[in-house]
C-alpha cells in the first residue's frame, strides 16, 4: 500500500482505497487469529499457538491504521463531522466498538499481563476477540451498500469459527454434565 501510494497507484479516491484496504487485513487477521486454535486441535500442531498473538497484533496494528485513516485522512480530525457521522451511520458505530474491543486485548498480550491477570481471567478477557470479529463483520456488511459477497465471505468463515468453537464447548458441557450424574461409589470406612 505505501508503495502504491508513493508510485501513485491508489486510484481516483485513495482515502477510500487505504480505509477499505486496512479493514479487510484487520478481518483478516482476526480470523486468521480465530483459526490458530482449530488448527492446532485438529492437526495436532501445538507450535501454531506461538503465532496466535502476533497475528492479534497485526490486527490491531491494522484496525489503528483503518481507525486513523478515518479520523485524520478523511474526517480531518474533526470531532463536529465525526459525532454527526456516528449519528447518521451505525457502521461507524459497530466498528468503533470493535475497535476499542481490542484496545484491552492488545494491552494485556504480553507475557507480565498474562502472570498479572493469571490464566482463567486473562482467557475470559481474550474472549472479547470473538465480539470484536463479530462487530468487524457486522461494519463491513452495513458498509457496502449492493456486492455484499465480500462481508458474506467474512461472516462465513467466522460462522465456522465459532461454530467449531461452539461445538467444543457443547461436548465438553455434556460430557461434564454426564459425569456429575454418575452415581458416587460410596466409600467404607472400617471402624477398629
Amino acid at each position: 500500500m505505501a508503495w502504491k501510494a508513493y508510485s501513485g497507484n491508489l486510484g481516483a479516491n485513495p482515502i477510500e482505497v487505504i480505509t477499505h484496504s486496512t479493514g479487510d487485513w484487520t478481518l483478516i487477521f482476526l480470523l486468521v487469529t480465530l483459526s490458530v486454535t482449530p488448527l492446532r486441535k485438529l492437526t495436532g500442531h501445538l507450535w501454531l499457538i506461538r503465532f496466535r498473538r502476533m497475528f492479534g497484533l497485526f490486527s490491531f496494528f491494522y484496525v489503528t491504521l483503518h481507525f486513523l485513516t478515518y479520523i485524520w485522512l478523511d474526517k480531518f480530525l474533526d470531532v463536529h463531522e465525526m459525532l454527526k457521522d456516528i449519528a447518521k451511520r451505525r457502521f461507524i458505530t459497530v466498528g468503533f466498538t470493535g475497535f476499542v474491543l481490542l484496545i484491552p486485548l492488545a494491552i494485556t498480550s504480553t507475557s507480565g499481563w498474562i502472570r498479572r491477570l493469571g490464566g482463567r481471567r486473562w482467557n475470559r478477557l481474550h474472549q472479547l476477540i470473538y465480539l470484536t470479529a463479530i462487530a468487524g463483520v457486522i461494519h463491513y456488511y452495513w458498509l457496502v451498500k449492493a456486492d455484499v459477497r465480500k462481508p458474506l465471505q467474512y461472516a462465513a468463515v467466522l460462522a465456522l469459527l465459532l461454530g467449531y468453537r461452539l461445538a467444543i464447548w457443547s461436548v465438553l458441557k455434556f460430557k461434564a454434565n454426564k459425569a456429575a450424574r454418575l452415581p458416587r461409589p460410596r466409600v467404607q470406612v472400617s471402624e477398629g
